[in-house]
């Protein structure tokens, strides 16, 4: 049964090649939205908070800041309106899961960038 779902996963699902990143790093999600008829692009830019799960049910976990609200959005990698990809800072964080950076504002809320 496990060699039938790993075979499915491997060859019926359709893989797109996006960036390696985790948590800490700020990314910005390119994704199609329909409305109606029309179909246009959109763009959320956040702090990664965690990815989980394995193979085509992995997701992702954005948050970012809007006023002083905070906003957290859940991708799933295999999600087709999903257009791209793009990391623009690599974060040197501790822990594959961030969760207490929801309760951090102003200066204590900095992830620090990763050296080369």
């Amino acid at each position: 049964m496990s060699d039938l779902l790993k075979f499915v996963n491997d060859e019926l699902i359709a893989k797109k090649d996006f960036p390696d990143f985790g948590a800490g790093d700020t990314i910005t999600v390119y994704y199609e939205i329909k409305e109606g008829e029309k179909t246009r692009t959109q763009f959320f830019k956040g702090v990664v908070i965690q990815r989980r799960g394995t193979g085509s049910t992995e997701t992702f976990t954005i948050r970012k800041m809007s006023g002083a609200v905070g906003v957290e959005r859940i991708f799933p990698i295999n999600l087709p309106a999903l257009q791209k990809i793009e990391i623009n800072k690599k974060g040197s964080v501790r822990r594959a899961r961030i969760f207490y950076f929801r309760e951090l504002t102003g200066k204590k809320a900095k992830i620090r960038d990763k050296r080369r």
